[in-house]
């Protein structure tokens, strides 16, 4: 019973991360604003998990 708790938990987890990525996907593809630093939580997650952010600015702007 404890196994199905834990996998049920480890589930919901991993269901939030995912919907965060989606939803901070969303936001910086409608904002455009790959240059700048991300103005949420879910864009900066799902920069880091894509792997897709820019470090100390951009130069060749």
């Amino acid at each position: 019973m404890i196994a199905f708790i834990v996998a049920g938990m480890l589930g919901v987890v991993l269901l939030v991360g995912y919907i965060a990525v989606l939803v901070g996907i969303r936001r910086e593809d409608k904002a455009l604003n790959l240059r700048r630093r991300p103005d949420g939580a879910s864009a900066a997650l799902a920069r880091k998990v894509t792997g897709c952010y820019v470090r100390n600015g951009v130069s060749w702007t």
